[in-house]
């Protein structure tokens, strides 16, 4: 097995069996054909944090606690002595939270420990999904324009990472081999840290100036596989019972937060979330938050088809359709590159939104109740296409009131409706 091949599932599970086990990390890398610094990092970096029972059956939890002289620190009428006490840690300025020393050094986690359920301090595990799960929420975000495949970059980071790291050049070795890309996205997945080795390790790079491009990034085309305009009508054919959910995202200020806004074509309900950038592991973090909210039945339910854009921060379909047990929630389709009239309700719906946050408005000020103030305006407005009904009460009829409430949603009374700055103006 290649080293410098990423951990798997498989493997993850491995390392929490035998950390559970008091299995060296010397003996782990060995049997998966690892560095032992690997599997060092591995934990470190994925460990888990979980407080300890001090935070609720009253224990004192400083670090000095055994040598401590201190009285009366916490209150004047205390009899107790400070290390008897478990008030003094919040006021205390010597106080040092006590650390268990087996985190400090290998193994770093409490997993193998015989005394951790009885054990009152802070503890760390080793939890292997979680840890393959951020993996590839990070894979995600670092892939955005990678037309590859996992296996063919891991192959291609094989190749190029090892003779990097002996000094050889990007050109140099693209010359001297058969690379399945051009040049120039040799230098791309480098600075998008593709591989084991990154611009750092580029002498000339790390010298260089970076230059402005303002070409469009390539899109991982791959993403639309079984997933065009042309599928979701043919899907819609076939399932013509289903509602149809659009999907796409609205800027404040460029580099600033958006906000991720999704419209029921049956019903023209809108919602909006804020999301801190505009990445996939946002829109992901909104999926998730929804699927909670409202279970994975009622989310499969309510959000069966979602038609959305191209850009990069739905790139990820995979991980949208399917919660992180790897159930099914959803199907994503995508518009044509520039058709985004495929997809006109919602974004003639954005219209309203731009009445209350006209362009250029900053949302870094906004919290995720003032979004969803503005959203219960915009719903409880009266549309022709409804035969003026509002949006709010047609999705009252078809999903329930229940279904609305879990989303934050209420009926704003006619002359109350505000639909411009003034709306969420801060004093």
């Amino acid at each position: 097995m290649s080293e410098n091949l990423h951990l798997t599932l498989d493997e993850r599970n491995f390392i929490e069996q035998e950390l559970a086990k008091n299995t060296t990390f010397s003996d782990i890398a060995k049997y998966l054909g690892k560095d032992i610094t690997t599997i060092s990092k591995e934990v470190k970096k994925h460990r888990i944090r979980k407080e300890g029972q001090a935070i609720h059956i009253g224990f004192n939890h400083c670090a000095r606690r055994y040598n401590c002289r201190r009285k009366n620190i916490c209150n004047s009428n205390c009899l107790k002595n400070c290390k008897n006490c478990i008030h003094c840690n919040k006021v205390c300025p010597d106080f040092e939270d006590g650390i268990c020393l087996r985190l400090k050094r290998a193994p770093y986690t409490c997993n193998g420990c015989k005394d951790k359920y009885g054990c009152k301090l802070t503890k760390y595990y080793y939890r292997a999904l979680p840890s393959f799960n951020k993996y590839k929420s990070v894979l995600s975000e670092s892939r955005q324009g990678i037309n590859m495949t996992e296996l063919e970059l891991a192959n291609l980071d094989r190749l190029i990472s090892p003779l990097v790291k002996k000094g050889q050049s990007i050109s140099h070795i693209y010359q001297t081999h058969d690379i399945p890309c051009s040049r120039s996205t040799l230098y791309r997945y480098l600075a998008k840290n593709c591989f084991s080795v990154g611009p750092i390790d580029l002498p000339r790079k790390v010298r260089m100036k970076k230059r402005k491009d303002k070409r469009p990034e390539a899109k991982d085309t791959k993403a639309r596989t079984n997933r065009t305009y042309e599928d979701f009508q043919k899907y819609i054919e076939k399932h013509p019972e289903l509602p149809i959910v659009e999907m796409d995202t609205v800027e404040g200020i460029k580099g600033g937060r958006v906000l991720l806004t999704f419209l029921f074509r049956n019903s023209r309900l809108m919602l909006a979330f804020l999301l801190y950038e505009k990445t996939q592991k946002e829109v992901l973090r909104v999926f998730n938050m929804l699927e909670y909210e409202l279970g994975n039945e009622l989310f499969e339910k309510t959000f069966p088809i979602i038609l959305t854009d191209n850009g990069t921060e739905f790139g990820n379909p995979l991980s949208l359709e399917f919660n992180p047990e790897g159930i099914g929630r959803t199907r994503i389709f995508y518009c044509d590159p520039r058709a985004s009239y495929q997809k006109g309700m919602i974004e003639k719906n954005h219209e309203f939104i731009r009445y209350v946050l006209p362009k250029g408005t900053p949302f870094e000020r906004l919290l995720q109740t003032d979004i969803n103030l503005m959203i219960n305006h915009i719903n409880s407005l009266g549309r022709e296409s409804l035969n003026w009904f509002s949006p709010y009460d047609v999705a009252k009829l078809l999903m329930g009131k229940e279904t609305l409430k879990k989303l934050n949603l209420v009926k704003i009374a006619t002359d109350e409706i505000q639909l411009n700055k003034k709306l969420l103006k801060k004093n």
